[in-house]
């Protein structure tokens, strides 16, 4: 498994879908930003969902991949999103 962080820019019609697909894999914690851990087979399901919500031409979903957490550090200023699962 690694950690992923992705970020996306997506046409307004479709963030809610896009939204709604990425939660069922990772951790919502920014506006436009998801992160956690997905195995090589959850990450391309989710790849397979959002294909099927965005359009390519003028659509963009960033995938970060952490392959090792002991090299991540986060620091938020601010309110950090409530988040349940993996806590960095």
């Amino acid at each position: 498994m690694s950690y992923y962080v992705v970020t996306y820019d997506i046409g307004e019609e479709r963030v809610n879908k896009v939204r709604k697909a990425l939660k069922r894999y990772l951790h919502w914690v920014q506006n436009s930003v998801f992160e956690g851990e997905l195995s090589v087979g959850k990450l391309e399901k989710c790849k397979q969902d959002l294909g099927k919500v965005i359009v390519v031409e003028v659509d963009s979903v960033y995938f970060y991949v952490i392959e090792n957490r002991r090299n991540l550090s986060k620091t938020v200023l601010g309110v950090e999103k409530e988040m349940t699962g993996n806590i960095l």
